[in-house]
């Protein structure tokens, strides 16, 4: 990926949650992001362990100091995470990496991962969006297209939205008649103009309102921040949203984080052993930067004690026929569905609302695949080059006015949660997971995804989109 545009997002999220020092993973896993000197441990006898290890460790190493070792006080939550401190993050180096190494003799008697990174979870992925949203004129039809059927309450499929709450006239929009939820803070700056990622969860409602008229779908703000939660907090964020109204039919989370850790988040683990023992399906997005690595909560998919409670989700390319580029991919994902260039609601059929793009211009996709991908598009000139230099040219503007065309995993997601609870309709199934089970036994449609031929789900009332003609070389 273009490392400029990695560094212009964590810019971005480190100014949406100035109170944290964030810094960046290897290359080698994605990417990450996370907090600067802290890392997590499960609450109680674990918490000791890591604790006098790490301050073993680091007296034992020259160039570390043991005296910043210690176990940072925060309210008690259900979540059963303590964050452990061991180093000053106003520090020049990070110290996290070592206190990782630390506790590898222990993990290998116990079988399992004792520590871990505070990852940032962000509805990005990798802190750098694959597109920015495209306005689209009102009067275009949305796609997916409104699938037949109504709404009755006495059967409506729930679904909990996490992401970033909904536009204050969300309910202009007629497909979000049955949508309810938080609404979205602070939609403009001081200039009127939209921030970053606001209208993503109303975009989000939108597409599984079309899929699946049949829902109740709320939308919950959970990743109000610029799309972005410590892991260390996510999970109370996630019970909090649960206990608002009970655990619902579908969760769809368009959001996660890679991570080294090859048995999922600590900060997750409360909440995935309780998902578990519910009824309710977690669909979740696969990520969205081309890699393998596994992605988490998505990842979960692929472990035997969650396999039944979560479906991790890729992106198809806007013609049906392949992985969208950004899409992350392996055998940990089970189920592609179109994700480019989807069109649903941004913003209300209100007053149109002016939205700046926030990058610079880039002619090939950052992957290096040989067509262009929604990875360079819209081709605007914002206020850095590639280079991160200024181009001492106007940011565009662009103005909508309720629907936009957007891409990425974020959106195949929803798509999923929407044929799943269709399902539901359509067969009186009161079971998500039995219904998600049905829906992919009895689908015959695969796609080509780096040289596998993988389960794709595709909405009846889904449009494919041409793919550009790459500019020949002069």
């Amino acid at each position: 990926m273009a490392p400029q545009r990695f560094h212009e997002q964590f810019d971005h999220i480190q100014r949406s949650l100035p109170e944290v020092p964030l810094t960046m993973g290897p290359r080698d896993e994605a990417h990450l992001l996370y907090e600067k000197g802290v890392v997590l441990a499960r609450d109680g006898e674990e918490a000791r362990v890591v604790e006098d290890a790490v301050r073993a460790h680091f007296t034992a190493t020259a160039g570390l100091l043991p005296d910043h070792v210690r176990r940072v006080s925060q309210p008690a939550h259900r979540t059963g995470v303590t964050r452990i401190r061991v180093a000053d993050p106003a520090g020049g180096e990070d110290a996290v990496p070592h206190a990782l190494r630390a506790l590898r003799e222990a993990e290998g008697r116990a079988g399992r991962r004792l520590v871990g990174r505070n990852h940032v979870v962000h509805i990005a992925v990798n802190a750098c969006p694959g597109d920015e949203p495209v306005p689209v004129p009102r009067t275009q039809i949305p796609n997916p297209g409104p699938a037949e059927g109504g709404h009755d309450p006495d059967t409506a499929v729930g679904v909990l939205v996490i992401d970033t709450g909904l536009v204050h006239d969300h309910r202009s929009y007629p497909l979000l008649a049955h949508t309810t939820g938080d609404a979205q803070r602070a939609e403009t700056d001081g200039d009127g103009v939209l921030r970053q990622y606001v209208g993503h969860g109303t975009f989000i409602a939108g597409l599984l309102a079309a899929v699946a008229p049949g829902t109740d779908v709320t939308v919950r703000g959970t990743l109000n921040d610029a799309g972005a939660v410590l892991e260390s907090e996510f999970g109370a964020r996630l019970f909090e949203a649960v206990d608002q109204g009970g655990w619902p039919d579908i969760i769809s989370l368009s959001a996660g984080t890679p991570s080294g850790d090859p048995d999922g988040l600590i900060g997750l683990d409360a909440f995935m052993r309780e998902l578990s023992g519910q009824r309710t399906l977690l669909v979740a997005a696969a990520g969205n930067d081309a890699s393998d690595v596994p992605f988490w909560p998505a990842a979960y998919a692929a472990l035997p004690d969650h396999a039944d409670s979560v479906l991790s989700v890729g992106a198809l390319r806007a013609d049906g026929d392949g992985a969208a580029c950004f899409s992350n991919h392996g055998p940990w994902v089970r189920v592609y569905a179109p994700g480019e260039r989807l069109t649903s609601a941004l913003t209300g059929f209100g007053t149109p609302v002016p939205y700046v793009y926030q990058h610079s211009t880039y002619d090939t996709c950052r992957y290096g695949f040989a067509y262009p991908c929604t990875c360079q598009y819209p081709r605007h000139t914002g206020l850095l080059s590639e280079g991160r230099e200024s181009t001492g040219a106007k940011p565009d503007q662009v103005m909508f006015d309720g629907l936009a065309q957007w891409s990425g995993t974020s959106f195949a997601t929803p798509v999923v949660a929407g044929l799943v609870a269709a399902h539901m309709t359509a067969h009186g199934e009161r079971d998500p997971r039995a219904a998600r089970t049905a829906l992919l036994a009895a689908t015959s449609d695969r796609a080509e995804v780096r040289g596998a031929r993988v389960p794709a789900l595709r909405p009846p009332t889904w449009r494919p989109v041409p793919l550009p003609t790459p500019a020949v070389p002069a």
